[in-house]
């Protein structure tokens, strides 16, 4: 079996630990990656489309049909942003870019990267958890092949170019914090495999926390 996939935001860590995976999988035959600006990656399966806009997002000339999954990594932090623009970042940016998808492949598979404490109720005291809760909901809707990741600290894969910084000033604490929360640290490779088994064989959960993410991932070895 061989697979089409699209990728957003290939520009940040996620995205681009998730491409990197799918690159070196023999049954994924092309990689569709949309972005706002150029990645500047080169690969023989790699295309690219500009969309500077997200938020404008059903103008863009790519059939979907020709694709069976969507690894959707295109996110923000909500630290210094307003509860309006970090709502219409995440929910509204998202749920775009996914209706337009949905209309013309509703089929396919589409993983979103969310965040532990994700509140799915709605109705909890963190907005930003309200927020993703609210937007996996609605996208557990649009789609009947949906997967909502969850990770937590999620370890860099050596040698990528869009590491955060964040992460290079407290890799020192991995070995304590892997002993201490287990349950919460999985690695950006995981992440990717994990995507492209929910794109190949499905998941019995549509939410998956770190446990969930790990397991995936090593069903495919």
């Amino acid at each position: 079996m061989y697979y089409n996939v699209i990728i957003t935001g290939a520009t940040g860590m996620v995205g681009e630990g998730v491409l990197h995976e799918c690159l070196q999988d023999p049954e994924i035959t092309e990689v569709l990656l949309i972005n706002r600006r150029p990645s500047g990656f080169q690969h023989p399966k790699l295309r690219e489309v500009i969309h500077p806009d997200f938020l404008h997002f059903r103008g863009i000339t790519v059939d979907f049909k020709n694709y069976q999954a969507c690894f959707f990594c295109l996110g923000v932090s909500s630290v210094g942003m307003s509860k309006a623009d970090y709502e219409k970042q995440t929910y509204d940016l998202t749920l775009e870019v996914a209706r337009t998808m949905a209309a013309q492949n509703p089929e396919m598979t589409f993983c979103y990267v969310t965040g532990a404490g994700t509140d799915s109720s709605e109705k909890g005291r963190s907005h930003w958890a309200r927020v993703k809760g609210k937007t996996e909901n609605e996208l557990l809707r649009l789609f009947k092949k949906a997967f909502m990741f969850r990770p937590a600290f999620i370890q860099p894969t050596p040698g990528l170019k869009n590491t955060s910084k964040y992460y290079k000033y407290i890799s020192f604490l991995e070995p304590v914090l892997k002993r201490l929360f287990p349950k919460y640290i999985c690695t950006l490779r995981e992440v990717g495999q994990a995507m492209i088994q929910a794109l190949k064989k499905g998941y019995p959960k549509p939410i998956l926390e770190v446990p969930d993410i790990k397991a995936l991932a090593r069903s495919g070895n």
